[in-house]
């Protein structure tokens, strides 16, 4: 259906304003139009009137938004979060990927929004808070629905919203439901804004009932590792002391040099020893080294599993060409240096 022009009002009514109509007037009430068109009198009654036809064009835009019909471009500053957050950090890759598509086609969709509960002149997102943070950074306003949305119907909305898109992590989504339940939200409201059964909640649920959220946050979103191993790592955290451990194990170097779903993988292992053995694993210090020249850096790290050298500055990628390009020649070196230790013990 056709939208109706909400302006139109005032373009058909400029007819009235004129000081004299050309076309002769024998109705009483045009010619009292007629005479308040002339003098001082006229141009403060064609103020009231234009007023008034605003006002009315602004309650039907009002209309429209209420029932999320009409999309506006919103400046960003008067834009807030939600009041529920539901991602741990950002893949910045992705987000500039999103800004340079923005910058080169524009938004593809409008994001959701409702005025503030709190603050008058303001707004709160529902869901696309990474187009409004990348209009931000372009430095042009968000195109938004603005519509009223009570808090139960605004988090059901951002968590369907994002379940949609399937870009949250198990865990950021477990997080969303564990703050969703703790903020008194019924049962019902998570498993609608999650769009998963009360068995599933319950499972999640348990995963952040066991895990420190300090862990949690910690270990980040770790968008590779799924549910089943997110519920194995809660189990080990019923166990004494668990907690205390994994407390101490966070703030390791190696721990937090590493990638989330590294960081996953670490805590998991570390959990697996017994206590005593794994003590020595909360001060590795040997675990990341640095080496540099005045051109090019390199942080090396080791956890015993995967070796990895990272090169930065002025010549890292004509030395890490080289480096790979050479990697016969020095692994034979290596061999052989192994083989001529050996020989020396002898």
């Amino acid at each position: 259906m056709a939208r109706k022009n909400i302006l139109s009002g005032l373009m058909d009514d400029s007819k009235k304003f004129t000081a004299v109509n050309s076309e002769p007037v024998n109705d009483p009430d045009k010619q009292q139009m007629n005479f308040k068109g002339i003098g001082a009198l006229g141009a403060v009654t064609r103020s009231i009137d234009a007023l008034a036809a605003r006002a009315d064009a602004a309650r039907e835009i009002e209309e429209k938004l209420a029932h999320g019909e009409t999309v506006i471009d919103l400046d960003t500053a008067l834009i807030e979060d939600s009041f529920v957050s539901d991602r741990l950090g950002h893949n910045d890759e992705q987000f500039q990927e999103l800004v340079e598509a923005i910058r080169l086609r524009g938004q593809d969709s409008p994001i959701l929004v409702r005025p503030h509960p709190e603050r008058d002149g303001k707004f709160q997102i529902a869901f696309g808070h990474r187009r409004a943070r990348a209009a931000k950074e372009l430095g042009r306003p968000v195109r938004a629905v603005v519509k009223k949305l009570a808090d139960r119907d605004h988090v059901i909305a951002q968590g369907q919203e994002n379940s949609a898109r399937a870009d949250l992590s198990f865990i950021e989504r477990t997080m969303f439901a564990d703050k969703l339940d703790k903020l008194g939200f019924d049962r019902e409201t998570i498993m609608a804004a999650l769009n998963a059964d009360k068995t599933t909640i319950s499972k999640m649920l348990s995963v952040t009932r066991r895990i420190p959220a300090e862990v949690l946050l910690a270990i980040g979103a770790a968008r590779a590792t799924g549910r089943d191993r997110w519920h194995d790592l809660s189990a080990k955290f019923e166990e004494d002391n668990a907690a205390e451990r994994a407390m101490l194990f966070i703030g390791t170097t190696a721990f937090e040099a590493a990638e989330p779903d590294a960081r996953f993988d670490m805590l998991a292992a570390f959990l697996s020893k017994k206590p005593a053995s794994a003590v020595q694993t909360t001060t590795p210090s040997s675990a990341v080294t640095e080496w540099q020249r005045s051109d090019v850096k390199a942080k090396i790290k080791d956890d015993g599993k995967q070796f990895t050298i990272a090169l930065r500055a002025g010549k890292a990628s004509a030395f890490g060409t080289y480096i790979a390009d050479n990697l016969d020649r020095l692994y034979e070196a290596f061999e052989d240096s192994r083989t001529t230790g050996k020989n020396g013990d002898q």
